[in-house]
């Protein structure tokens, strides 16, 4: 699947070639290149950095500096490539497009990580609001990050959502349609938004709530109601600021669909330097 990846990313960005490079530098020139960090990141991509170079020229050697999940700091160098300097520059574009968008995710992921209170048991965690055909790199880089993969396709969990409450004619059919035929090795889990579906949803024996869009005097009551009866997870506009209070509300999971749909990009330049080749 990464191979496929970066094919893709390669033809789209190399369909015709790369004439500014092969007018303006000589097919025998040489360089090494440096990846900087250009602001505070977590590393994040280092094997798709140096497959990506790879895959141009496989006579390229690329060194890595920093390991993912590192901190870095602007100045510190990521990665060293050192080759052709056409391949070099053949490359560049899309081995960075990947590593400022992995390092990005990983780096907000990692935000939100630390600002869970000391002790506290919430989780953070991704959802499925990923860039299409990017979805096991996102979620790689919220792993990196420190956070948590919720479920990875429609297939990998039973996860009863507010459209499916409607379409089955309630949370309690819902529950029920789906406690007939989802495998027994899976637990089930409904979003509810109020209290009332919320005390619906535990009479019929949902063993995971999701509160989307709660207010805070009825998300404590929730987790209030919902404590020891099943796991409680929260979502919707989480921003950092929450993260502290749910944590203190013994909240279990905090699902933040920002981690990978709203994740900026983070900041890595390649400064290349010429060290051999024609005169």
């Amino acid at each position: 699947m990464l191979s496929d990846v970066i094919e893709r990313a390669l033809a789209e960005d190399l369909a015709g070639g790369d004439v500014t490079s092969a007018a303006a530098v000589a097919e025998e020139e040489r360089a090494i290149a440096r990846a900087v960090a250009r602001s505070p990141l977590v590393v994040c991509g280092g094997a798709l950095f140096a497959r990506t170079f790879y895959r141009v020229d496989p006579g390229l050697r690329v060194e890595e500096r920093l390991a993912d999940g590192t901190r870095a700091q602007p100045g510190d160098v990521l990665w060293i490539v050192e080759g052709s300097a056409r391949a070099i520059l053949m490359a560049e574009r899309t081995a960075l497009n990947f590593t400022q968008r992995l390092a990005g995710v990983a780096t907000l992921t990692r935000r939100y990580v630390d600002a869970v209170p000391a002790g506290a048991k919430l989780r953070i965690a991704d959802t499925r609001k990923t860039t299409p055909g990017l979805r096991f790199l996102e979620r790689y880089a919220v792993r990196i990050g420190g956070g948590y993969n919720h479920r990875d396709c429609l297939g990998s969990a039973v996860l009863i959502k507010d459209n499916h409450i409607v379409a089955a004619g309630g949370v309690r059919p819902a529950i029920e349609r789906a406690r007939a035929h989802a495998p027994h090795t899976s637990r089930l889990e409904i979003e509810v938004e109020s209290l009332e579906q919320l005390d619906e949803a535990l009479a019929a024996g949902a063993e995971i709530v999701l509160l989307d869009n709660f207010e805070p005097d009825a998300l404590q009551a929730a987790v209030e109601r919902a404590r020891g009866r099943a796991l409680v997870e929260v979502s919707g506009g989480l921003t950092l600021d929450r993260v502290k209070q749910l944590g203190a509300l013994g909240v279990d999971v905090a699902s933040v669909g920002a981690l990978t749909h709203s994740a900026p990009a983070a900041d890595i330049s390649l400064d290349i330097e010429r060290i051999g080749g024609a005169e």
